[in-house]
């Protein structure tokens, strides 16, 4: 099929300044010319655009679309059945927010990329991490501490929302498990974290020798390991390590920043779990005890990612929603507008998380030759960012050549 997409303004997600009365020709799956005004090919469907902006499609780079339980009952109480529904309702909202990628950051596996790539349900390009690796008492080991047995829950092909490790065997262990179930990347968590009941922020977690097992693994399929780190001890042992992207960095300071450039490792901070989780915590099922630890980590956060923005660091865009009805995915682009400026901050959406997940010879931008991931906004984002909250304003959504969403 080909798509002829004119009349709108154009914002293509690698900075530059938007371009009035573009037109867009999709041949495929592919995005073959981009041009300014010109007519439609006889063989093309033309989808006037005018008073809308063309945007790559979003990409949310830290998703947790299939932890959709209480964290705080027994996860037993959910049925496999139920956990798929809301996966997948998830995964819907996904596309009705505009994103059309997500990099899921701990939970599902490649049973659910496998079902969104075949167009079984209505959902993003998923790149799953599966089980992120934790140690015992880490961040993330949500079991009661004077529990004897771990109840964790585990459905391969589903969800699989942790997975303890103790020394670097271990960790390879389970690094090889969860690329035979799909994962495209690795997750770890080396510092405490908000949701945790018997860890500080400022703790770090996995050792060097944990953590570069992690790295060894992923290196040998040409892949990644990121680690949530909060605290700085964190983030330089998995420098040491040889991480290459850091979630949250939210007590970020100015040599922890410099270390990160200088050896080419991205950040993707999560500015909406910080402003969302004060008043949602209870609707996502988590205990009272997190309040205090949320004390001041928005502004925190916030300072970090004007410290690596002045270092020059690669930056993301991530979310780090939690549970069903995962709904309020393009508030991270309106908080970090606010830091960086409107442009700036779709540019972490789209390329920047792109070039995190080595996918932007393929997606983030849009130049001929990408994927055909594109959306359509009513009015324009770079004068009211607010737009890309409201899924309402997202008129039309295009997957790999395909209209998956039109409301026009």
């Amino acid at each position: 099929m080909a798509l002829h997409l004119h009349g709108a303004t154009l914002v293509d997600g690698t900075g530059a300044e938007p371009r009035a009365n573009a037109t867009l020709l999709i041949e495929g799956e592919r995005i073959s010319a981009v041009t300014a005004q010109s007519p439609a090919p006889r063989n093309a469907t033309a989808i006037d655009l005018s008073g809308c902006t063309l945007l790559p499609g979003l990409i949310d780079a830290h998703s947790h679309v299939g932890l959709v339980f209480n964290f705080t009952a027994d996860p037993g109480t959910m049925s496999a059945a139920e956990i798929a529904a809301k996966t997948f309702r998830n995964c819907e909202l996904c596309i009705e927010a505009g994103f059309t990628t997500i990099r899921d950051m701990g939970g599902i596996d490649g049973g659910v990329a496998r079902v969104t790539a075949a167009g079984l349900i209505n959902g993003p390009r998923v790149f799953p991490s599966a089980a992120p690796i934790a140690q015992t008492g880490g961040h993330g080991h949500l079991s009661g501490p004077f529990c004897h047995f771990d109840n964790l829950l585990e459905v391969p092909g589903l969800v699989h929302p942790l997975v303890v490790c103790d020394g670097a065997d271990a960790v390879r262990h389970a690094a090889r498990v969860n690329f035979r179930r799909g994962a495209t990347q690795l997750k770890a968590f080396i510092s405490g974290g908000v949701v945790s009941q018997t860890d500080r922020l400022e703790d770090t977690q996995l050792t060097i020798d944990e953590l570069r097992a992690a790295v060894v693994e992923a290196q040998s399929r040409n892949t990644y390991v990121s680690g949530h780190a909060h605290n700085c001890d964190a983030i330089r042992n998995g420098l040491a390590a040889g991480l290459a992207c850091f979630e949250h960095g939210t007590l970020l300071d100015e040599r922890t920043a410099d270390a990160m450039a200088r050896t080419n490792a991205a950040l993707d901070p999560t500015l909406a779990v910080c402003h969302l989780m004060a008043k949602d915590w209870k609707s996502w099922g988590l205990d009272d005890t997190i309040v205090p630890r949320m004390a001041g980590l928005e502004a925190k956060m916030s300072d970090a990612v004007r410290m690596a923005d002045a270092a020059s660091i690669l930056m993301g865009s991530g979310s780090d929603l939690l549970g069903p009805e995962q709904n309020r995915r393009g508030l991270e682009i309106v908080l970090k507008a606010r830091i960086l400026g409107p442009l700036k901050a779709i540019q972490c959406a789209t390329l920047g998380n792109a070039k995190i997940m080595r996918q932007d010879h393929l997606l983030g931008s849009i130049e001929a030759g990408k994927l055909a991931d594109v959306i359509a906004v009513r009015g324009d984002p770079v004068a009211q960012p607010e737009i890309l909250d409201d899924p309402t304003r997202v008129v039309l959504v295009v997957k790999g050549g395909e209209i998956v969403k039109n409301s026009m």
